[in-house]
């Protein structure tokens, strides 16, 4: 994926959804829609960020938890919280970041709301007879 480092940087600089202060490397972590920012703790710019697309959030041990991604499994990224209320709070949060948690999501409660009223909820919006947003590109 291609993108602009001066837009990742801009979109670093929004309110974040979690932040706080992550052991690795002890490095802030900053969770800003789908991508997660760190950045060192005496420094405003991110030093690197993470799209989290297409990855795997795994419990490693109590406190502790690893971000890996479908393309490079071996790969893991390594997060230490400060207690094992906080790693699942991360976890979870990270969870729901992704496009694709957000798309089932939508089609999920567009389905629902249809049921109660007999109305398409995305009709109003001409958007409701887009493929993103139809059960048949929805993988079970």
């Amino acid at each position: 994926m291609r993108y602009n480092e001066k837009e990742l940087q801009a979109l670093s600089r929004q309110p974040a959804e979690m932040a706080a202060e992550l052991v690795v490397k002890r490095r802030l972590v900053k969770l800003v829609v789908n991508f997660l920012f760190y950045f060192r703790t005496d420094e405003a710019e991110p030093v690197g960020a993470l799209l989290l697309e297409h990855c795997r959030i795994t419990q490693e041990e109590p406190s502790g938890f690893s971000i890996s991604f479908l393309e490079d499994p071996e790969r893991k990224y390594h997060f230490e919280c400060c207690s094992e209320e906080q790693c699942q709070e991360w976890m979870g949060a990270l969870r729901r970041a992704s496009y694709e948690f957000m798309r089932r999501s939508l089609i999920f409660y567009r389905n629902e709301l249809q049921k109660m009223t007999g109305k398409d909820p995305l009709e109003q919006f001409g958007i409701s007879g887009e493929a993103r947003f139809q059960l048949s590109g929805l993988k079970a």
